[in-house]
């Protein structure tokens, strides 16, 4: 993250005081062959009402940068992991050049699994470039990544942010993308709005807690 873009991230959703996230699993899964950094974060739009989540909802999320040797881990009653690689296309946006505090994570699927590649191109050169082109205050990296077992969810879209104010940044975006291509009503909005076969299955905004480097 940052700086570079992670061959792969492991990702747990838990309920779990942070706290106790923080001391009792994170030190076992950084030393697990393969991790080299862990991040943890809050959720700060828990149950959102514009895009209901289909997954489970969550208020804790551990983000654990790993190489192409990792292999998920078993998870302990209460935890749930997802591990993700980078798709082979570039991450779009900018480098700040400051930490990287909040996260609009989103996780898609396509509704028949014959339309994921139609779905992956309209994510990379239709959705994800028109937000990277509105140069939103507070984005910085948007990567694509996509999921490791396959199934759900499929593709995993990463929006690193430099604010701590991760859901007034995600609110400020569909406004500015719809000064460049029109509002609601337009055929351009629809276009980027809603993909071929697209599943939203998870999006919410998370600001960081605490980090780990591997030892």
């Amino acid at each position: 993250m940052e700086d570079r873009i992670t061959p792969g991230l492991y990702l747990e959703m838990t309920d779990r005081a942070i706290d106790e996230y923080a001391r009792d699993r994170v030190p076992d899964v950084l030393a697990h062959p393969g991790v080299q950094r862990a991040t943890w974060w809050r959720n700060v739009k828990r149950n959102r009402a514009d895009l209901p989540p289909v997954l489970p909802e969550f208020d804790h999320l551990g983000v654990y940068e790993v190489d192409d040797t990792f292999a998920a881990p078993d998870t302990p009653a209460g935890i749930t992991g997802h591990h993700f690689r980078h798709y082979p296309r570039p991450g779009q946006g900018i480098v700040s050049g400051r930490p990287t505090v909040g996260l609009s994570l989103v996780l898609i699927s396509p509704k028949e699994e014959s339309r994921a590649q139609e779905l992956r191109d309209w994510a990379d050169f239709v959705h994800i470039r028109h937000i990277a082109e509105a140069a939103v205050p507070g984005y910085c990296m948007i990567t694509p990544y996509e999921n490791v077992a396959g199934g759900d969810p499929r593709f995993m879209h990463f929006y690193e942010m430099d604010t701590d104010d991760p859901e007034t940044a995600f609110t400020s975006m569909t406004p500015l993308v719809m000064q460049r291509i029109g509002d609601e009503q337009t055929d351009a909005f629809k276009r980027w709005a809603w993909g071929p076969s697209l599943r939203i299955m998870y999006v919410n905004s998370f600001v960081r807690v605490g980090a780990s480097d591997s030892t």
